[in-house]
């Protein structure tokens, strides 16, 4: 059986991420035969990125309950009607691989990374809740945190070019927004502080990095370019370009977007010449 499908002329200038996609998967196939079906099924026997992505994060998903054959149809209705979503998972793929120093491909979050699969699923159960298939919805979301260690609410509103690591022990609430570049470490919780109703949760601003157990709770707003460092617990607004630490957090110094996005930096080493107030 051939490991390749001919793609339609022209398509490596209009989709380089799908045609590095599959120029390794085909590497990795000749490399590892004894995951050539694998990768032929995942990959290369798809005609677009979007449509390999569903069927991997189906195939994960997928259950005696709900089908990963009903969960590929729900992508494949997503993917049809809002190109938003096939932008955010090229934009999440490049975001991984620049970010993750342990990666060297765009395959591997494709195949492998369950905070990618992860994030996918959410972007479906997104678009299903907005269209009043709010069962479904839950439905993704439940699984998606059986599987992967990742429970996102699907009304949570989620930008493009993030980056969930590790993925494990990951919260994230109703009416919390995470926009564009921005990098989530393993046991982040963006909460409420109780039983509050109505808009309860969370901001992150453009470019923030959430270091591994970070807990930020309430309504509040972390500014752009602002970076939490491991173990802090959020209570207040956090102003932009600058790292907070400690229980609870404190301004410590000056994160910023100068030379890059904490988010894409990813340095979580910060020197701490002050405790300032607690924010």
């Amino acid at each position: 059986m051939a490991l390749h499908r001919k793609l339609p002329q022209g398509v490596q200038a209009i989709d380089p991420v799908w045609s590095r996609v599959r120029e390794e998967a085909e590497e990795c196939a000749r490399r590892e035969p004894a995951l050539a079906s694998f990768i032929f099924t995942t990959v290369l026997n798809h005609d677009s990125l979007e449509r390999a992505i569903a069927h991997r994060v189906a195939a994960r998903l997928g259950s005696g309950d709900v089908s990963s054959e009903l969960i590929v149809q729900a992508f494949h209705e997503a993917i049809e009607a809002d190109a938003a979503i096939g932008a955010a998972m090229r934009a999440d793929i490049i975001a991984v691989a620049e970010r993750d120093p342990a990666t060297t491909r765009y395959l591997e979050p494709v195949l492998y990374y369950k905070g990618f699969h992860a994030l996918q699923s959410h972007r479906l159960a997104h678009y299903l809740w907005h269209r009043g298939r709010k069962d479904f919805a839950l439905y993704l979301q439940s699984q998606a945190s059986s599987v992967f260690g990742v429970d996102i609410n699907p009304n949570t509103k989620v930008g493009k070019g993030i980056f969930i690591d590790h993925a494990t022990g990951v919260v994230i609430g109703q009416t919390a927004v995470i926009e564009d570049d921005v990098s989530i470490l393993q046991g982040v919780t963006l909460g409420g502080t109780g039983k509050e109703q109505g808009d309860r949760h969370p901001k992150i601003r453009r470019g923030v990095l959430l270091s591994a157990g970070a807990k930020v709770l309430g309504n509040i707003e972390v500014g752009s370019c602002a970076r939490v460092a491991a173990g802090s617990v959020v209570l207040k607004p956090v102003p932009a370009n600058v790292t907070v630490a400690g229980v609870p957090a404190r301004v410590v110094g000056d994160a910023g977007c100068k030379d890059s996005q904490p988010a894409r930096s990813m340095n979580q080493i910060f020197d701490m010449p002050f405790m300032g107030e607690s924010i």
